[in-house]
């Protein structure tokens, strides 16, 4: 099982060793979209979620998991962030709306911050229906992919899924 870079001569799991790899600057995007009802969606605009803006809250929530995303995915390694930064934007649908939960993960490091990006848009999106269940317990989330990276040796990925 040596061939795997996550396993090593016993066949047992490691975390791979970067101390050999140069510092670069590192970006990721990552999105998650949830798919609302438009009686929630009103309730958000004239703010009577009784728990108080859900956006906010999921931001909140969504930069702690950045910064946790080592404490919850075995492999990845402890990085100090340099950024994290959310949008959030509504789309009107035929079911009632979408919104795309957008965050930017940016570092200097020696391994990137996909995981980064994806678990805080991960948990923003469930911090969010958290905070919005009480209203409608139909959402959905839905379609959490990364949307690009930068940095490393791999280069810059594009999601081409827009």
């Amino acid at each position: 099982m040596s061939e795997f870079s996550h396993w090593n001569e016993a066949g047992r799991p490691k975390m791979v060793d970067i101390s050999d790899k140069q510092p670069t600057s590192r970006t990721a995007i990552a999105r998650s979209t949830i798919a609302l009802s438009t009686a929630l969606y009103e309730a958000i605009e004239q703010g009577t979620i009784k728990k108080g803006d859900p956006t906010q809250v999921a931001q909140i929530a969504g930069i702690m998991g950045a910064k946790k995303t080592a404490d919850i995915i075995p492999m990845c390694h402890p990085i100090m962030l340099q950024g994290t930064d959310f949008t959030f934007a509504y789309e009107q649908t035929e079911a009632g709306y979408d919104l795309h939960i957008e965050a930017v993960v940016k570092c200097d490091g020696k391994t990137g911050v996909e995981m980064e990006a994806l678990t805080a848009v991960s948990i923003a999106s469930l911090t969010f229906y958290d905070m919005c269940k009480a209203v409608d317990k139909s959402m959905i989330i839905k379609n959490t992919y990364l949307v690009k990276k930068t940095g490393g040796k791999s280069g810059t990925f594009v999601h081409n899924i827009d």
